[in-house]
């Protein structure tokens, strides 16, 4: 199982959500690039890079700062937020990120998801509060049923799924391991989990989700990283025990 750690840019500061919410934000660097650097240097194969304001309301603002971050580090950068076009995802693309993340247009616009996966890899992102998937930054709920559109992407072209529990995000307050084995079950896509990873325990019952056939592919940790509940050098260890 990969560790993605997260990188949730928000005005070209690297922050974190509770619960999703932008008016519960907690500021970890001013400087992401050197936080990237930091998290490739301790080992992780990949990063995860989220640009919340387009995210919000589909303006790139921190391109910019995801170009330096994916020429700054020798690992792939997957990246989303705002991903609503065959021209934002190219940009993405031409900006160096290895694979794009599309949450609110793959709900919208499920098509996009197969026009984008012609030209570049790309991952579903399905962010939900229990089975409601919610969109435009998690400020919409009403997005569908998140075990029928994890089975309706699975022949979209898309490599992988990203599957956030909101209430659990930023919290801190352990995975929902239940709803990701049902996510597993649902569909053949590779599935990242995201949301709630708080100790080196919760990282071992994410990797023993599934049987010897069929794991989670990845799993994205934020805030357990930032302030200090382990490093990334623990937490591959752990993962690859």
């Amino acid at each position: 199982m990969q560790l993605y750690p997260a990188i949730d840019l928000r005005g070209g500061r690297c922050v974190r959500l509770y619960q999703g919410s932008y008016d519960a934000e907690t500021a970890y660097s001013d400087d992401p690039v050197g936080q990237a650097r930091q998290f490739a240097d301790a080992g992780a194969s990949w990063l995860h890079v989220v640009d919340l304001d387009a995210a919000r309301t589909g303006d790139p603002v921190n391109l910019a700062v995801i170009a330096a971050i994916a020429d700054a580090v020798d690992v792939p950068v997957q990246t989303g937020g705002g991903v609503r076009s065959l021209d934002a995802a190219a940009a993405l693309a031409d900006a160096g990120v290895a694979r794009v993340v599309i949450g609110t247009a793959a709900v919208e616009t499920p098509e996009l998801v197969e026009q984008v996966a012609a030209h570049q890899p790309v991952a579903v992102g399905l962010d939900a509060r229990g089975r409601e998937v919610a969109t435009h930054g998690w400020e919409q709920g009403g997005g569908g049923d998140l075990l029928e559109l994890a089975a309706r992407f699975e022949s979209s072209g898309a490599e992988a799924v990203v599957v956030t529990e909101i209430s659990r995000d930023g919290t801190m307050s352990g995975p929902d391991t239940d709803g990701l084995r049902a996510v597993l079950g649902a569909t053949g896509l590779a599935v990242i989990a995201s949301g709630g990873v708080a100790t080196l325990p919760d990282l071992t019952a994410l990797a023993a989700i599934g049987d010897h056939s069929r794991r989670l592919a990845g799993v994205i940790v934020g805030r357990a990283l930032y302030e200090g509940r382990f490093s990334v050098e623990q937490a591959l260890e752990t993962l690859s025990s």
